[in-house]
């Protein structure tokens, strides 16, 4: 093997590696969210981010340079494709958990709110003595876009 085609082999298998630990991690995930346990998922969550970065820079620089990679054996190709194909399934799978799992943060939160405004009554603008009457001093916020 010449010396291009043994760096363009080393890199295929060094962004097959990453690919196959970033499917391991997400499916870890996807796991915990199905089975209603986020906090498992956010235990390894700056790990998770970690490799998800290094993954998106190194298929930034293979997208803007496909050669470097040309000379490599067509079987460990093969394989970054494989890799990258079953990435592309535990990524759409681990989104759906994570789409699930923040709709039912919502409502939960949506829920707690509407109890606690029913819990606090209607103030009455003024008082007797013709004073505004001091309302219930605490607050709930919710934002939306959460």
């Amino acid at each position: 093997m010449t010396d291009a085609e043994l760096i363009a082999d080393a890199r295929v298998r060094q962004l097959t590696d990453l690919t196959v630990r970033l499917t391991e991690r997400l499916t870890e995930e996807s796991h915990a969210f199905e089975a209603r346990r986020p906090q498992d998922a956010a235990a390894t969550l700056a790990d998770t981010q970690e490799l998800a970065n290094l993954y998106r820079r190194e298929s930034a620089q293979l997208k803007a340079n496909p050669g470097c990679i040309a000379s490599a054996p067509q079987d460990a190709r093969k394989r970054l494709v494989e890799c990258t194909e079953a990435f592309e399934a535990v990524l759409s799978r681990h989104a759906r958990a994570v789409e699930a799992a923040r709709i039912i943060s919502e409502g939960l939160v949506k829920t707690i709110a509407a109890e606690v405004a029913s819990q606090r009554g209607n103030p009455s603008a003024y008082g007797s003595s013709g004073h505004a009457t001091n309302g219930d001093g605490r607050a709930v916020a919710f934002n939306q876009t959460a």
